[in-house]
């Protein structure tokens, strides 16, 4: 892509530094999941029901669909930025 296809705003170091900030916190969710999941695994069945069954469960799993929509967005972001690169 030329410098006379970019929009005049382009920032391509802006768009650098979103793009780490976006793979930060896409790593860290991935860790906090995997942390959530090793925890299920030593609660009873008792504890897990109860905590499945509380709001914060509810906004929890809403979270990770949202970010699971989100995710072919990052892919098309990451695209760009490889593009750019070149």
């Amino acid at each position: 892509m030329s410098d006379n296809d970019r929009p005049p705003d382009f920032d391509q170091e802006q768009a650098r530094l979103a793009y780490t900030i976006i793979q930060s916190l896409l790593e860290h969710t991935r860790v906090v999941s995997d942390l959530i999941a090793l925890m299920a695994q030593t609660l009873d069945q008792d504890t897990t029901k109860a905590l499945t069954q509380t709001p914060v469960w509810t906004a929890y799993l809403d979270s990770r669909r949202s970010l699971e929509r989100t995710h072919a967005d990052v892919e098309k972001f990451a695209e760009i930025m490889k593009t750019l690169s070149e």
